[in-house]
């Protein structure tokens, strides 16, 4: 644990999180990350699941490798692992489920999910009920096999929670990162890609919602250092209510020898009230003259009452012409998911967002 001393708070990886409220993270838990955790799994036959002792599953550690120390503590300090193996060249007519309850306390979790070349699959992974939590995710993608990966941050109130999630997408290789977080009190998502061969294609989506007094983080890194590949990066997010806070940091980094990149990302924040804060930080770092397309947006701004009044003007009522305005800013991001249940449970939850807020008269 000396190559991750604990922070000061003033780090670059650091200075937006109140880390006053992350409850002892940056120590090991006290009582062994034993909180109380039921993880569910329902999948497709073919599949693969395992709980594993990772400290002598070889599967596990193979992808991942921490970066900070919460990500340390929690890939030393998890008892159990669970594996995921999808075999080679399947084709699964239905996701696999992962539902993480817990049931307060503090825990630490790990989930490694290996997708065999030129498989097909996609993978939902719920979070629901109360903790202090510091898990790590790891995915393997192998060659010409198509992933699509949904973590739902569903928590409780008051809820803490930090997770890396580190994917290495093979040659040709075809991987979807979808994060969405709704709930708790202090959520921090570090998404990272790098990539085990030319021509991979990596698709990076995100949609958030702070309410009041909530900090949601999404720090994602897209590592190109193979030649030919090819990422997209795409975050929204909606804030309402005082001292509502989100930060999204996207850093991309093409390599020397990464030579026919092509990566764009994209963030845009919707403040419905006053008091929210978004912070937004595209990074895009280049070591090569010889790419395809390289470039970043990002852009926070206020509800925008021209579409209010155009919708009104047409005889909507105000609360509906909100809705739609709000329904709107994340329709194009979630339509791309693919996973119709997903999508339609999103639209629900932002529904159920706004009824709640003061966004709505």
């Amino acid at each position: 644990m000396s190559d991750f001393p604990v922070p000061t708070g003033r780090e670059e990886a650091w200075r937006f999180t109140p880390t006053r409220r992350l409850r002892g993270l940056f120590e090991p838990l006290p009582d062994g990350g034993d909180g109380k955790v039921v993880v569910d799994v329902d999948a497709p036959e073919g599949v693969s699941i395992e709980r594993v002792d990772p400290r002598t599953d070889d599967r596990v550690g193979k992808v991942f490798r921490p970066t900070e120390r919460i990500a340390a503590l929690a890939f030393a300090g998890a008892k159990q692992a669970l594996v995921v193996d999808i075999p080679a060249e399947a084709r699964l007519t239905a996701p696999v489920s992962v539902a993480i309850r817990a049931e307060g306390g503090s825990s630490y979790g790990h989930l490694t999910i290996n997708v065999g070349a030129y498989a097909e699959a996609t993978v939902v992974v719920d979070h629901i009920g109360s903790a202090v939590r510091a898990a790590n995710v790891e995915i393997s993608v192998g060659d010409g096999a198509k992933l699509t990966f949904v973590s739902l941050q569903n928590w409780d109130d008051g809820t803490v929670h930090l997770s890396h999630h580190v994917a290495c997408v093979g040659r040709d290789a075809t991987f979807k990162s979808v994060i969405v977080t709704l709930g708790g009190d202090l959520v921090r998502i570090n998404p990272i890609v790098r990539f085990a061969g030319p021509g991979g294609d990596a698709e990076l989506l995100g949609v958030f919602f702070a309410d009041d007094g909530q900090h949601l983080e999404h720090r994602l890194l897209v590592d190109h250092d193979q030649p030919r590949c090819r990422s997209r990066v795409t975050y929204k997010g909606a804030l309402q209510g005082d001292k509502a806070h989100t930060v999204w940091i996207g850093d991309v980094i093409i390599r020397a020898n990464a030579v026919g990149t092509d990566t764009y990302e994209l963030n845009r924040n919707l403040l419905l009230t006053d008091g929210a804060r978004a912070d937004s930080v595209p990074n895009l770092e280049i070591e090569t003259g010889e790419v395809a397309g390289a470039g970043h947006a990002s852009a926070t701004g206020r509800f925008d009452d021209e579409q209010l009044f155009y919708l009104m003007a047409r005889g909507i009522d105000e609360n509906t012409a909100r809705r739609l305005v709000v329904r709107g800013f994340f329709a194009d991001v979630i339509a791309r998911i693919g996973v119709p249940d997903i999508e339609a449970r999103l639209m629900a939850s932002v529904d159920d967002e706004l009824a709640r807020s003061g966004a709505l008269k």
